[in-house]
């Protein structure tokens, strides 16, 4: 992989197609990951609520989660004010911009990507819907449109490939090559390819390919919950939706 480029229309195609008639496997087994970040992140995206999780099976998203930094109160950003409403916001007053990125596990790094810059954030409604109206103008014109930033990893103790995503211009702390360990610091949060707040996508899928690839679900090891219903230690599962979680590490 690498700096793939605009994407092939006939490519993109015949992906789409593909990604049309995929069913995963139900008795597929999770692969185990750690959290990869510190701190409390509130859970925006998981196949805990819907498979796909991302509505689409392309590019390996199927039992992708997103993540997004918060502070106390769960606040993401350390602003709100007219602009959250009717405009776009910096970057740089949400909690997560900037945050280091971990890897989860160990693995071998294949493929990175950086010098996507990071665009201004997109809270207000008013802004959502034309931004989410251009996702397929955004592929077209190539994967790293999409994932922004990114760190590829090929875990060394399990199948599959993971995908950190939205990574901040100029953050990507390793080369194709790298091994990591795990809480080995890969980048950090940032707001890069298809992303209204800064945030950290993250996938396990069955090749490093961001265009052909099929999603893995995965599993978390160790880490506090809090939700409505209360706080809970899990030693494996996977974030639902809404809750924040953090890794007992931190």
């Amino acid at each position: 992989m690498g700096e793939q480029g605009p994407a092939d229309a006939a490519d993109l195609a015949r992906a789409v197609r593909s990604a049309a008639g995929y069913r995963p496997d139900p008795d597929l087994a999770p692969v185990v990951l750690r959290l990869p970040f510190r701190g409390p992140w509130l859970t925006v995206r998981t196949p805990a609520a819907r498979v796909p999780s991302h509505g689409t099976h392309l590019g390996g998203q199927t039992f992708a989660l997103d993540f997004v930094a918060v502070g106390p109160r769960r606040r993401t950003a350390s602003v709100r004010d007219w602009r959250t409403v009717l405009a776009t916001e910096p970057a740089n007053r949400f909690v997560g911009f900037g945050s280091p990125v971990l890897a989860p596990a160990a693995a071998r790094v294949v493929a990175v990507h950086d010098g996507e810059p990071d665009h201004a954030a997109r809270r207000s409604p008013l802004l959502l819907l034309p931004y989410a109206l251009g996702q397929g103008a955004r592929l077209r014109q190539g994967v790293e449109a999409v994932s922004g930033n990114h760190v590829v990893l090929a875990l060394d103790e399990q199948p599959g490939c993971v995908l950190l995503a939205h990574l901040r211009q100029g953050s990507v702390a390793v080369a194709p090559g790298d091994r990591v360990a795990p809480g080995d610091q890969v980048g950090t949060c940032g707001n890069s390819g298809n992303s209204t707040q800064p945030h950290l996508h993250v996938q396990v899928m069955d090749s490093a390919s961001l265009l052909s690839a099929r999603g893995l679900p995965v599993v978390f090891t160790d880490y506090d919950v809090r939700s409505r219903a209360g706080a809970a230690r899990v030693s494996q599962g996977i974030p639902h939706r809404r809750e924040v979680v953090e890794p007992v590490s931190s």
